[in-house]
């Protein structure tokens, strides 16, 4: 078992391993969980009593104001009191919808998480971001609202299907390119039982934590985390969110990484171009830029001032930059052209 502590403002841990044992909270609960992990849910509910325990099927569905609704009614008619705690047993979906009912909920009451996917291990679940979905974009409406602590669970791993194992690790090895950790960067032979796994996620969660704790409200370096993830929510949203967040990710930083070449950094293609067939992403929806911008323009990070790109010039080396119109839809046509030669 590996534990982080993190410090203020969020000053919880992240513990990762097998077999794990829910923390003492004394605490009333209610366990908000995706039905395909729900063994795990059920041995915390025998183990805690929860006041409510509520199914909820994962995915980017999941992530609605009605489905955000109808837990927070329910929440109410259980009279769920200040003092409570909300967990979150699932994927990133689940966290994310959970912790924003948490965040809400009687204007905030704690909440823990338990994900059960790569991708929630090392990127959702860590760092205090909640929210949901609107039809015009993803995670538009949302609060920043730290867990008292994430519970990794690495046993929930082997119920994963392999091609979402692998995608999953594409925000470890985005952490990889924003701390220039060369190990984060080669996630070719793990697997579920891998004996390197827990030490490799724990790499991952802990350049997570170290960036939110020195920019938890996102006004500068917190920024980078969010490289690849501008034209990924487009993609997603275009795709009708048939392209998987990992995959999108995949394919926003291999954009991001042509902007960086083109703006005289390192080409970093190769590396995210193997990633992409590892994960076994499927061909990115055909859309072309101007249908793109339309989701890109609604990007939750856009300013007055722009639309802030983030642009790896190396690993370890990133930059916060706006480039001109004409700029980003030139690396698009390289972008598209690269998909072609290189994944047909």
């Amino acid at each position: 078992m590996t534990q982080i502590d993190l410090e203020p403002p969020h000053d919880h841990p992240v513990v990762i391993g097998r077999e794990l044992k829910p923390p003492p909270t004394g605490a009333p609960l209610a366990i908000i969980y995706d039905p395909k992990v729900a063994y795990l849910a059920e041995e915390l509910r025998q183990k805690t009593g929860p006041l409510l325990f509520l199914a909820v099927k994962g995915g980017e569905r999941a992530k609605t104001i009605a489905r955000y609704q109808k837990l927070l009614r329910a929440l109410a008619r259980a009279a769920l009191p200040r003092d409570a705690e909300v967990w979150a047993v699932g994927g990133g979906t689940i966290t994310d919808l959970s912790g924003f009912v948490a965040a809400s909920y009687l204007r905030g009451v704690a909440w823990r998480a338990w994900p059960t996917t790569t991708l929630a291990m090392v990127d959702a679940a860590i760092g205090g971001k909640t929210g949901v979905n609107l039809p015009e974009g993803k995670n538009l409406v949302g609060a920043f609202h730290p867990p008292r602590g994430v519970y990794a669970e690495l046993n929930t791993l082997a119920t994963l299907p392999r091609r979402r194992f692998r995608e999953g690790l594409v925000e470890a090895f985005k952490h990889g390119l924003i701390s220039g950790d060369e190990a984060l960067l080669r996630p070719w032979e793990l697997f579920p039982n891998a004996p390197g796994l827990e030490a490799y996620l724990a790499r991952a969660a802990a350049v997570k934590g170290r960036v939110v704790t020195s920019d938890f409200k996102e006004s500068g370096e917190r920024m980078k985390l969010n490289l690849g993830h501008t034209l990924a929510h487009a993609l997603e949203a275009a795709s009708g969110h048939r392209l998987s967040h990992g995959h999108a990710v995949a394919y926003g930083m291999l954009f991001a990484a042509v902007l960086g070449r083109l703006r005289g950094g390192e080409d970093l293609s190769e590396p995210i171009l193997r990633l992409l067939k590892w994960t076994g992403a499927p061909p990115p929806p055909e859309s072309d830029w101007d249908e793109l911008w339309v989701f890109i323009s609604r990007d939750k990070k856009n300013r007055s001032s722009g639309l802030t790109w983030v642009i790896p010039y190396a690993p370890g080396r990133l930059r916060l930059e706006t480039p001109e119109p004409g700029e980003l839809q030139a690396a698009f046509g390289e972008w598209r052209g690269m998909l072609s030669r290189r994944l047909s």
